[in-house]
């Protein structure tokens, strides 16, 4: 049986003759049934046995040919098919002279392949649709002049004009222009996005509103959305553990099942002293009602519909095993930033010591963090901006990871950073600087800053980030999901971390991390809770994200790390996607069992019956055939879940 989808379209027959498969795989059906009825027709008149026999091997050879490609496919690359054990049956059917009831198995049979190929392209068809959001042509500004260009055709460096109604064609930043933006088909997010100058736009998006020139920044083959159709296509070739091990137990099973019914052929007649000719019809029976096909078909047919489900609600599964392993995950490791605020810290204080004004502390600081590209470090610039200090660059720069940073100008070391900045470089700290930095800790003032210049202690400045208003919320609904423990990791001081654990209802916070120390404790939570995830930026918590049993990346549109490094790539910024993710991944589970403890019980109860009240072969096949369709169509049920 031909157990996956068909990934192509037309096969190549001989030296030129070309089938199209979507069109005579249903046609060579339709000819098995008429074949059926013409030779019971042809029985019922009493014509000529040579008349019959032509169009029982006319019959035949319209209702086994796919499967019999596939089996010759398949032992070129030295496997068995399903397919096979079919095929072995209606032999066996013509060789009893049954070949009406040899054809109804190959009709029952092509017919149910068909009918899969249909339902399965569904989920190929959920991913395909991605393709459609790529617009053909573009409109490029060039010389002054607007051209139209194939996609292809346009580099990075290009400025391509959009109008309202407009697909954006290809990555790049607004030049000229604003509007809003319908980011759902990547992202999941029904809300349009306002977006001007400066700022990132995706192929594959909507502009709905406002005339805008874009700077092309990657070509098409590397655009967000062509990555996102590669990712899930390698998604769906790459197998969950259960699938693994059910395509190698179908190579021994259809072996053994073919040994078997050898056996009880050659034996059962001398030992029970049944006639042959009646004990080969019931061994061909058994060869049917014993073949894995809805077993086999039980676990892509759930995987694939899951994954298709997931990108169009803007969360990319890796493969059939990462979806796989989620539905295991006990506990959740979050990053902080980002994750459960929102990555945009905003400055608190300014606190300059005795004989230093705030724009001197201010410009110090900012001119030491402006090569960084910490979120801190783009806050400090976006505050200094606004309150009118110019800054310059450093002539030398060096972020100390986890702690903070070192510059040098004018001969001179500026150092910004937590107090254990200073001790890693064997710095001490005046108590009264110690005694500030606790105080506004203590106040839960946020990430709290220490700068020195050369010997001078500046001052202190004060950065806080927000945690998202519907934080608590959405863990809440993680718990609901089979969450058993949520923790988290943060580099930020522990009176701070503390206070957001706390309103945020989570059972464990971690601070003043550095991200040896993430990983560390990844390990730990997973050898003391079992199967644990975390949730990152994919950037920064490599190797935690790594070391995890699951890594999600969290707001990853148009992000390059963050799609390479994780498992599970959330292409936006809510938290209630990993509810979903989860969620999802544990109904998928359920399905699979479903589906394989229901194909189980199908092939037992058929064997059983066949080997004690006997089967007819027909019914043997409708109760084979008729499995399989049930368990694909189960499995499709997974394109409708919504979380």
């Amino acid at each position: 049986m031909s157990t996956y989808p068909q990934t192509r379209t037309e096969s190549r027959v001989g030296w030129s003759f070309t089938f199209n498969d979507a069109l005579f795989e249903p046609l060579f059906v339709a000819l098995t049934l008429i074949g059926i009825g013409v030779d019971l027709l042809l029985g019922r008149v009493g014509a000529a046995p040579a008349a019959q026999l032509s169009v029982h091997l006319i019959t035949y050879f319209v209702g086994g040919f796919y499967a019999v490609r596939a089996i010759i496919a398949a032992l070129r690359e030295r496997t068995i098919k399903v397919d096979l054990l079919m095929i072995l049956a209606a032999m066996g059917a013509a060789y009893v002279d049954a070949w009406t009831e040899g054809a109804i198995l190959l009709f029952l049979f092509s017919l149910s392949n068909v009918l899969q190929n249909y339902a399965m392209d569904r989920t190929r068809r959920a991913i395909s649709a991605l393709l459609e959001l790529r617009p053909d042509t573009v409109t490029v500004r060039r010389d002054e002049a607007l051209i139209e260009l194939p996609v292809e055709e346009v580099v990075p460096g290009d400025v391509v004009a959009l109008r309202p109604g407009d697909r954006v064609p290809l990555d790049g930043t607004i030049l000229r222009g604003s509007g809003n933006f319908d980011e759902s088909a990547l992202t999941g997010e029904s809300m349009p996005v306002q977006k001007g100058e400066g700022m990132l736009v995706l192929a594959g998006t909507l502009n709905q509103s406002g005339a805008l020139d874009v700077l092309v920044t990657k070509p098409a083959s590397e655009s967000t959305l062509a990555r996102i159709i590669g990712m899930v296509s390698d998604a769906q070739a790459r197998k969950a553990r259960t699938q693994s091990f059910l395509d190698r137990f179908e190579q021994w099973y259809a072996l053994g099942v073919i040994g078997a019914v050898a056996l009880f052929i050659a034996f059962v007649p001398a030992l029970f002293h049944v006639p042959f000719a009646q004990n080969f019809y019931n061994g061909m029976v058994l060869l049917t009602v014993a073949s894995p096909c809805a077993l086999v078909i039980s676990v892509p047919a759930a995987l694939l519909s899951a994954i298709a489900n997931a990108a169009r609600h803007g969360v990319l599964f890796k493969g059939g095993a990462h979806l796989e392993e989620l539905s295991r995950i006990k506990v959740i490791a979050f990053d902080k930033t980002g994750t459960l605020t929102h990555a945009h810290p905003e400055v608190t204080d300014v606190l300059p010591r005795p004989g230093v004004t705030a724009d001197e502390l201010l410009a110090a600081v900012a001119r030491a963090e402006m090569q960084s590209e910490h979120p801190i470090a783009r806050s400090l610039m976006a505050y200094a901006e606004a309150q009118g200090v110019v800054v310059q660059e450093p002539e030398q720069f060096e972020a100390v990871t986890g702690m903070g940073v070192r510059a040098t100008w004018d001969g001179e070391e500026t150092l910004i950073g937590a107090p254990r900045l200073f001790s890693h470089l064997g710095v001490a700290l005046p108590n009264e600087m110690q005694a500030e930095f606790d105080r506004l800790g203590d106040e839960g003032r946020g990430t709290v800053l220490l700068a020195r210049r050369g010997t001078t202690w500046l001052g202190v400045v004060t950065v806080m980030d927000r945690e998202r208003a519907d934080a608590a919320e959405k863990l809440t609904l993680l718990r609901k999901a089979g969450i058993e423990r949520i923790v988290m990791l943060t580099g930020d001081n522990a009176r701070v971390a503390d206070a957001l654990g706390r309103r945020l209802g989570i059972d464990e916070v971690h601070a003043g991390l550095l991200p040896e120390d993430k990983l560390r404790i990844v390990g730990e939570l997973g050898r003391k809770y079992g199967p644990t995830a975390m949730v990152g930026d994919g950037i920064n918590d490599a190797p935690a994200l790594a070391a995890a049993s699951s890594s999600i990346a969290m707001g990853a549109a148009g992000t390059d790390a963050a799609l390479e490094t994780a498992d599970i790539v959330l292409m936006r910024d809510d938290l209630g996607a990993i509810a979903y993710a989860v969620g999802l991944s544990k109904r998928t589970q359920r399905i699979v069992w479903q589906n394989i403890v229901f194909a189980l019980a199908v092939v037992v109860v058929l064997v059983v019956l066949t080997l004690t009240i006997g089967v007819p072969l027909p019914l043997g096949v409708v109760g084979h055939e008729g499995s399989t369709i049930l368990v694909v169509l189960n499995g499709l049920r997974l394109l409708a879940h919504r979380g």
